[in-house]
């Protein structure tokens, strides 16, 4: 008998190659855009090297690898002894001390003029890369301003936030060369309410660093427990307060007893630890006045509010390049997706989208960067809920569309390699972090009522006035909506009507005429569907997608290779991790 030799089956073809080894930042146009509208003549190169960096295959791998194999919570050491700490793997310390390298947690505040700018485009990049480490450094960036509120410890601390090197190790403070901190607010029986709080604060004494508590009470939500010492609320006799607890204790360096109960189970952001937390009488020392405990959360939250919608925006452009790679390689019915008239409709649709995302974003991380002006004081004020709540709401539908773009490839985590799907799960959180799309209506409305904001959204929308007759028509209209100040029912629609305005304006000035075109036609004008995918006929989507490709190469699509000059990067630090 004769055995035949069984034929290959099928060869692979048609699989488009992933999108690696390229420059975050210098083939997003529309990132450097923004950047040069917000601020003139910016040195980017830090910008430039941080995009190479991020682009490497060696970088990606560390995001795929901490996201698989996620944190783990060990309440006990095997002789007994309560310790409750998290393990993870080493290539989350590797991102986290990547994002603490390029200064993207407490160093804006001591790095001179456009310093909140340039963070906020780093932040972006980096959220390309892997968003879910964010969170720790989001929350540190958030708390360094309120620390100012207890000189004592503003004086110890502050330097070692701002300082440039990351040290996980669960060490009294002093002897580490920088620090991480994070925030506790969110009970159970309260949610967004805080001032349903239970958590109580008992006065012990004072010493060093101020008046001194014990805390005894538990956190629903207590993201990131590695952190060395965190900001939290809690009640004491003159009401709400604000509390700095450390991890270890000043003097015997004992652990303070902060006692981790679980981690979250969550839906995306896997690489991060976010916690329920009990204190056992924990010390804790006041920070800025009794009772004010509110007021200082709401300073912070702006900041952590700010980073939600540069988060989204970079989740939007990472999901939107893989789309365009993928489009751009992948063949269908005879000619590539990118060449068919209703893909195009749908990447230039997303195209505009996330460009506008980015151009908001970054107005907004302008603003912080001149306190003393009276009309950037308004913006940010005003822009911090309405870019909260804009971008962050379009995030999921956005993440969608994008991974439809892929078909079934979208769908398949396939071990940590399905970037998109990872993107998907990420995608609701930052709408929901930090006060979700009601308690942005809600703000907007509190923001409405502390300064001439008709006045300032006017003198923002000006330049672009007489671009375009929809434009016209909505910003005629909303310096009277602002000041007559919209009931609570119509708060969702003015965020949103708002957002669109001030985008609008800012690809006047910063994008190029189809962009800001086609943006107006579809957004403003009432001439879009439902779905992305609807933008008129007349719109020039080769020209969009042109602009958005993250190679920067023209519509012909047939040099797009990764690009070669780009080496991967590694780091000694994942082998010193233990």
């Amino acid at each position: 008998m004769t055995h035949e030799v069984s034929p290959m089956t099928h060869e692979v073809f048609n699989q488009p190659a992933p999108l690696v080894n390229y420059n975050l930042f210098t083939s997003n146009r529309a990132m450097q855009d923004a950047v040069q509208f917000n601020a003139p003549g910016l040195d980017v190169a830090e910008l430039a090297e941080f995009g190479a960096l991020l682009g490497t295959s060696a970088m990606q791998t560390h995001a795929r690898l901490a996201n698989l194999h996620t944190p783990q919570l060990h309440t006990h050491d095997r002789s007994g002894h309560r310790i409750d700490q998290v393990e993870f793997h080493p290539s989350y310390h590797v991102l986290m001390a990547t994002a603490v390298g390029a200064g993207l947690h407490g160093a804006p505040w001591t790095n001179g003029p456009h310093a909140h700018l340039r963070r906020a485009a780093a932040f972006m990049l980096f959220t390309e890369l892997e968003p879910a480490t964010l969170c720790p450094i989001s929350m540190s960036y958030a708390v360094a301003p309120a620390l100012q509120g207890n000189t004592a410890i503003a004086a110890q601390w502050l330097p070692l936030l701002a300082s440039r090197q990351y040290d996980p190790e669960l060490k009294l403070f002093s002897r580490k060369p920088g620090v991480t901190m994070g925030m506790g607010m969110t009970e159970k029986q309260g949610g967004s309410d805080v001032r349903a709080n239970t958590t109580q604060a008992v006065f012990e004494a004072d010493d060093a660093w101020g008046r001194r508590f014990r805390i005894t009470g538990h956190k629903w939500f207590f993201s990131a427990p590695m952190c060395d010492a965190f900001l939290i609320l809690a009640q004491t006799a003159a009401g709400l307060s604000c509390f700095f607890l450390p991890r270890v204790l000043p003097g015997d360096e004992a652990l303070n007893p902060i006692r981790i109960q679980r981690l979250k189970d969550k839906l995306g952001n896997k690489a991060n630890a976010s916690s329920e937390v009990e204190f056992h009488s924990a010390s804790a020392w006041l920070v800025g006045e009794e009772g004010r405990g509110i007021q200082q959360i709401l300073e912070m939250g702006v900041m952590t509010r700010l980073d939600c919608a540069l988060g989204t925006s970079g989740l939007m452009r990472q999901a939107l390049c893989i789309a365009l790679n993928h489009a751009s390689q992948r063949s269908a019915f005879g000619k590539r997706l990118i060449e068919q008239p209703l893909m195009k409709n749908v990447l230039a649709d997303l195209a505009l989208e996330s460009e506008a995302a980015t151009a908001l974003a970054l107005r907004l991380a302008h603003a912080f960067d001149d306190p003393a002006s009276t009309h950037e004081s308004v913006m940010r004020r005003l822009l911090t809920p309405v870019s909260k709540y804009w971008i962050c709401k379009r995030g999921s539908h956005f993440a969608q569309e994008a991974m439809e773009c892929l078909g079934g490839n979208g769908y398949v985590e396939e071990g940590g390699e399905g970037i998109m799907a990872r993107i998907y799960r990420e995608m609701p959180l930052n709408s929901i972090w930090e006060g979700a799309g009601n308690i942005m209506a809600l703000d907007l409305l509190r923001a409405l009522r502390k300064a001439d904001v008709g006045a300032a959204l006017a003198q923002e929308l000006a330049p672009a006035r007489g671009a375009h007759p929809a434009l016209d028509r909505l910003v005629t209209g909303l310096p009277a909506r602002v000041e007559d100040m919209a009931t609570e029912v119509e708060a969702r629609r003015l965020a949103q009507d708002v957002a669109l305005a001030v985008q609008a304006a800012l690809l006047f000035q910063s994008a190029p005429a189809e962009v800001f075109n086609a943006f107006c036609d579809s957004r403003i004008a009432g001439n879009w569907g439902q779905a992305f995918g609807t933008l008129a006929a007349h719109t020039d989507f080769d020209a969009i997608i042109d602009r958005a490709m993250p190679t920067g190469h023209s519509h012909d699509y047939t040099s797009l290779t990764p690009a070669s000059h780009l080496t991967p990067t590694t780091t000694p630090f994942l082998e010193s991790t233990p």
